[in-house]
């Protein structure tokens, strides 16, 4: 049997791995870059409210999704050799079950216009079923594509659909009217062309339905991530119900609009890579030298890339919430820098995914989710008599709380021990910290001017981060594989 459509290049798995970085990263600069972008543009061509009601939908869109995948892309993707029988089924799988949500999104969109009280809540829940059923068209393609480590298309497709979403919602608002129907047009278009480009670069396609064996293995291994993924929802989302719930759609457009511009693009940086990453450790799950290797490799160039800009943003929200989205959003400032916070360790613990999913612990995942999920849970319900921000604060407290135990869990099965996660993000993590905190006492020292003020703020931040992570042995040899990676004009000319 011909599996080609099915199996990762031939080849240096470095090289694919080092290619596939490369491509995921410039692909993921241009959609971030794209998603700050729609963050500006339409937070000053929508109102707060027009966010709110868009901000009540999401999490009913959220929890549906949560099911119709059912963890089959990712079962594909570490599965370790698979056939077209398998992908056939699982493509139907999908389907049948996006099929089943959308109808139940539709029933579900009076219901949740009744609990906001929000009678215009309910059509847009409704019309956002198409992309339920878009979803599932093209999950198995997305997760072939995936494991054929075809990462330059997938870069191009996702560029794609970033702009196309951002344009879509621009033009909505001029051509038609501005209200929270332009967003809707732009996340449509989001889940609509990907799916036709997935099945544009797949070489494979579906037959007719038909069961074969040995499928029980991926569907018990997606039965973990949706597991996980269910709780995740809780974890995610919950906030927003409860804000939208007891403080209105102003409060929760304030909360949003904060999250949006920061721990958003903080999760699409390790999201993408998990494509790259997963397939990658997956291969290397019989080594546990190369393994550990790898991903001490990967995680300390992120997080030196990140952390710093994180801790800077953190120190002048005042200024980057007024500039970038206009003066009626200042009141997302604090709320934008206690979320912060819970960004800096995001940026650490959101990578862990790529291990429990590559070393097949699917169950483990499932029960770290459920206790994220009821600690997240805990901390909204202590923070919501204090509002937006007081959600946003405890939860941050939380993700502190919580961060030990992630690394312990991990470390007690597989190569990657706790010791390894001290010793190569440490450095990192102590030197974003100690950059907020001489940012915080230096910021009556900033130039008044905000532009001048959040690239001082910036400058500063990666300095002191840098200078910390030297002292140490692993953060010293993290940064000058970091410079390695820069291109260097004489090697060229030689």
């Amino acid at each position: 049997m011909d599996a080609s459509p099915f199996d990762p290049p031939e080849g240096s798995l470095r090289r694919s791995v080092g290619r596939g970085v490369v491509a995921t990263g410039l692909a993921q600069v241009v959609k971030v870059a794209t998603q700050i972008l729609s963050v500006i543009v339409l937070s000053r061509l929508l109102s707060p409210e027009d966010f709110g009601i868009v901000a009540m939908s999401a999490p009913v869109l959220a929890f549906i999704a949560l099911f119709q995948d059912f963890g089959l892309t990712q079962a594909t993707v570490q599965k370790n050799a698979i056939t077209h029988g398998e992908v056939n089924y699982l493509f139907w799988v999908n389907v049948a079950v996006s099929t089943a949500l959308a109808c139940l999104m539709l029933g579900l969109a009076p219901l949740v216009a009744a609990f906001y009280g929000e009678p215009r809540v309910g059509p847009l829940i409704a019309a956002m079923a198409v992309q339920i059923v878009a979803y599932g068209l093209g999950a198995q393609h997305l997760a072939l594509l995936n494991r054929r480590m075809a990462f330059g298309r997938l870069a191009l497709i996702e560029v794609a659909s970033a702009v196309a979403g951002l344009s879509a919602a621009v033009a909505w608002t001029i051509i038609i009217d501005r209200s929270y129907w332009a967003l809707y047009a732009g996340t449509l278009t989001s889940a609509i062309l990907p799916t036709l480009c997935y099945w544009a670069n797949s070489r494979w396609r579906p037959g007719l339905p038909r069961k074969v064996e040995g499928v029980g293995a991926l569907l018990n291994f997606g039965a973990g991530i949706t597991g996980f993924n269910f709780a995740n929802f809780f974890a995610r989302n919950l906030d927003n119900i409860l804000i939208g719930r007891y403080w209105g759609n102003i409060e929760l457009g304030l909360y949003d609009r904060a999250y949006k511009l920061l721990l958003f693009p903080l999760s699409q940086i390790a999201n993408p890579l998990s494509k790259v990453m997963v397939p990658a450790l997956s291969r290397l799950a019989g080594e546990p030298d190369r393994y550990r290797s790898a991903y001490l490799r990967v995680m300390p160039l992120m997080l030196v890339a990140a952390l710093p800009g994180v801790a800077a943003a953190v120190a002048v929200a005042d200024v980057i919430i007024p500039f970038v989205l206009g003066e009626q959003w200042r009141q997302s400032a604090d709320i934008f820098r206690a979320l912060g916070f819970a960004g800096l360790l995001q940026l650490l613990n959101n990578p862990a995914g790529w291990l429990f999913i590559s070393q097949g612990r699917s169950t483990d995942f499932m029960r770290w989710g459920i206790v994220t999920a009821v600690s997240s849970a805990m901390a909204f319900v202590i923070g919501l008599p204090y509002g937006a921000l007081g959600v946003a604060t405890v939860y941050a407290v939380s993700e502190y709380l919580r961060t030990p135990f992630l690394w312990l869990y991990i470390g007690r099965k597989g190569p990657l021990r706790a010791r390894d996660m001290v010793h190569a993000a440490g450095p990192f993590m102590l030197g974003a910290h100690i950059a907020l905190a001489i940012l915080w006492l230096a910021r009556p020292h900033l130039p008044d001017q905000a532009i001048f003020s959040m690239a001082g703020a910036a400058v500063l931040s990666y300095s002191v981060t840098v200078a910390v992570a030297l002292l140490f042995p692993f953060g010293r040899r993290t940064l000058r594989e970091a410079l390695d990676l820069l291109p260097r004009r004489g090697s060229r000319q030689r």
